[in-house]
């Protein structure tokens, strides 16, 4: 009934295992909490971003609807 891989890339929990093992194998254990805080401050950076660009739409818009 439900499907177990990752809908966006295809990826089953032995592709998902493997990947880890490659990344720690890389990375080690030590720089890896310090990706993802990067990861996660980026993500943060953008949606910030995403919500200041759509909040400056909104207020360009609503500036625009007012009668002459």
């Amino acid at each position: 009934m439900f499907d177990t891989t990752i809908l966006a890339f295809g990826l089953g929990g032995g592709e998902i295992a493997v990947i880890v093992v490659i990344v720690l194998l890389l990375f080690g254990g030590k720089k890896i909490p310090e990706l993802m805080r990067g990861l996660g401050k980026g993500i943060k950076e953008f949606k910030d971003g995403k919500d200041g660009a759509d909040d400056a739409v909104d207020q360009n818009h609503s500036n625009t609807n007012k009668p002459l």
